[in-house]
């Protein structure tokens, strides 16, 4: 009798990894996780260990596995943090250098000669995306010229370089695969966005040979196989960014749906359908997922600096004792008292894609306390949610109801704040995990267990609460202008 009746995900993000086994209703059945080290070497840097993201996952994996049992597992999902890009030896899978992450700004001169010299416009017609060192592959042009170690590996063909999804596939498969899935291909400023395959003219544009980087598969299917998980041969069936996978996994299947997740960043993707979209509002254009022969895309509006700002206020500023106590302190004051905090600590994202930006608190006076503070900085989600909506309405795109999820929305005051803050009907989902969720979508579907991904929503997702929209309307008016005025002073403070 096939006792198997799990999906198994590994979500590895940008400051954990965790393993969540669910059942086919979408119920998590385990779960473990570790966190991970973020590094900045210098202002603007930040990198990741690939070892120490290796051996997390690989510990997670085999502990959710112990703990429901190898033989339920049906197979295995993987989904990341995009963009951050892993350098390792094709040999052995050994990293070769640190792995320069989605947050990083080194290449923000790079992108700005680019700019200068004229090929942005070029770029986004194929790619969907912008000239921003958010992208991979300025990181990759700048680790060839600069890491001696990397260089070395391309020029005696022992170099691969891709995103993590690439590098965990080929480590669990003891390299026998070098793929990357299509949602995160698309992230890297290499593919072109219609084809689904590496462009040879962007590859030279940013100095990136193309023998280092995986081949493009499909986002479902089979897409490898380990033997390091379970003592047991287990496929590997579903594969997708984290953003992909969260649309996925809130059910974005129809054309307008739009969804928000909310982790160290926050991430805004719209259903686009099966035609590429063009933005005039700088929002991104990629892919959704590629299933069978279905390739969905996207606009997408990213938001660098989300959960990452209450981080700050706990680790760096010492205001709170938890990120959890941050709803408590939102609540016990009735406004910010005229506080507004933009925590551009990577820059700005969309709408205003401005890599040199930073981080300002404006309104301050003597009445302003860590409550205020606190506020502000949860208001700031709602106010970055409410830039990128707005320029989604510009091309077109309108909600009736905005999807979220991640672990911020956790927090109720932070879910009523985005109703209020948008102007439109919130909605979070069960299980608001769903990047994890999403995968085990796709890896259902993949090794069979649902036929498409109808079916496996369907099945797997199921709804919460709503949270309708309480502020007046000129209270919300005054609110977006106040903001704005602050963005204005961030943006008319950048360097000439």
């Amino acid at each position: 009798m096939d006792l198997a009746d799990l999906i198994l995900v590994i979500d590895e993000g940008t400051t954990s990894t965790r393993a969540v086994a669910f059942d086919l209703q979408g119920r998590v059945a385990a779960e473990a996780g570790r966190p991970l080290t973020q590094v900045y070497p210098r202002s603007g840097w930040v990198e990741h260990d690939a070892a120490e993201i290796w051996d997390r996952t690989l510990a997670c994996a085999n502990e959710v596995a112990a703990d429901v049992g190898a033989e339920r597992i049906l197979s295995i999902g993987i989904t990341n943090q995009r963009e951050t890009v892993v350098f390792w030896e094709k040999t052995d899978g050994s990293p070769l250098a640190p792995a320069i992450v989605w947050q990083d700004r080194r290449t923000a001169r790079i992108c700005a000669d680019l700019r200068a010299a004229g090929h942005e416009a070029a770029v986004q017609a194929q790619t969907g995306l912008l000239l921003d060192p958010y992208f991979s592959a300025t990181k990759i042009g700048w680790a060839l010229e600069n890491w001696p170690a990397v260089k070395a590996a391309a020029d005696a063909n022992r170099l691969a370089a891709g995103t993590v999804d690439a590098y965990l596939r080929f480590r669990l498969s003891g390299g026998d695969t070098f793929e990357t899935d299509a949602s995160n291909a698309a992230r890297t400023l290499l593919m072109d966005l219609k084809s689904a395959e590496w462009d040879e003219e962007l590859c030279r544009l940013f100095g990136v040979p193309p023998s280092v980087l995986p081949f493009i598969g499909a986002c479902s299917g089979a897409l490898g196989e380990t033997r390091l998980i379970g003592g047991r041969t287990l496929s590997i069936t579903g594969a997708a960014g984290d953003q992909q996978a969260a649309a996925m996994g809130q059910d974005c299947l129809r054309p307008g749906a739009v969804k928000s997740t909310y982790g160290t960043g926050a991430f805004l993707l719209a259903n686009a359908g099966a035609s590429v979209p063009v933005s005039e509002q700088r929002l991104l254009s990629t892919l959704g997922w590629k299933v069978d022969l279905e390739t969905i895309y996207a606009l997408e509006g990213s938001i660098f600096v989300a959960g990452s700002a209450v981080d700050w206020l706990r680790d760096q500023m010492g205001l709170l004792a938890s990120a959890a106590e941050s709803e408590g302190l939102a609540r016990s004051v009735d406004d910010t008292s005229g506080v507004v905090f933009v925590p551009a600590f990577a820059g700005l994202g969309a709408p205003q894609w401005e890599p040199e930006a930073r981080g300002v608190i404006t309104g301050l006076s003597g009445a302003s306390g860590k409550a205020h503070v606190v506020r502000a900085c949860l208001e700031a989600v709602g106010n970055q949610t409410a830039d990128v909506l707005e320029a989604m309405a510009a091309d077109g795109v309108e909600p009736g109801v905005l999807k979220i999820d991640g672990g911020m929305v956790k927090n109720d005051w932070l879910c009523q704040d985005l109703a209020d803050a948008t102007g439109i009907e919130v909605e979070r989902p069960n299980v608001v995990e769903t990047t994890a969720l999403g995968a085990a979508m796709l890896a259902a579907i993949g090794c069979g267990a649902y036929a498409s991904p109808r079916e496996a929503a369907s099945a797997m997702r199921t709804v919460d609460r709503r949270f309708s929209p309480i502020l007046p309307d000129e209270a919300r008016r005054e609110r977006r202008a106040g903001w704005k005025r602050a963005v204005d002073q961030v943006m008319a403070g950048l360097p000439a």
